[in-house]
């Protein structure tokens, strides 16, 4: 995938670009995720925060406690809904792009699960990637698998 990265939400009136290479893609199956999917987990593309570019539209926000205890706002189209984005308070530098809401998601590939000790009995989680049953206390190894597979 080539700079810049666009997306937008359903409805397209919220648009974006992202004008550096991310630092991760992680699947999360935390209860949150789920509900926020609604489906069995939720995709969160990293990147600095600085390098996200709203280029139409303004989305709204809410604030709330993760399952890890830690504040997350939540950033989303106040049209259709769509979920865009997470800024976390303990990552201010960086933040998380919901990656279903790219234009182009073909070449996206998670390194690792978190919380799967949340996970669908039904889903099968990889070997081959880094496995966290709760929240990891180092996201760098997430980082550096992500630099070692887009290498």
């Amino acid at each position: 995938m080539s700079i810049p990265y666009t997306g937008g939400c359903q409805c397209g009136e919220i648009r974006y670009e992202i004008h550096a290479q991310p630092l991760t893609l992680y699947v999360c199956h935390c209860r949150e995720c789920q509900k926020q999917s609604s489906s069995a987990f939720g995709m969160s593309l990293t990147v600095a925060r600085d390098a996200v570019v709203i280029i139409k539209g303004q989305p709204k926000a809410w604030t709330r406690k993760a399952d890890s205890g830690r504040e997350v706002k939540n950033l989303f189209c106040g049209d259709c809904g769509t979920r865009l984005f997470h800024e976390r308070t303990y990552s201010p530098d960086t933040i998380n792009v919901k990656a279903g809401t790219l234009d182009d998601t073909t070449k996206l590939r998670p390194v690792g699960n978190l919380w799967t000790r949340s996970a669908q009995t039904w889903v099968k989680i990889s070997d081959q990637m880094l496995n966290y049953d709760g929240q990891p206390d180092d996201v760098h190894l997430l980082w550096d698998k992500w630099r070692q597979q887009n290498s």
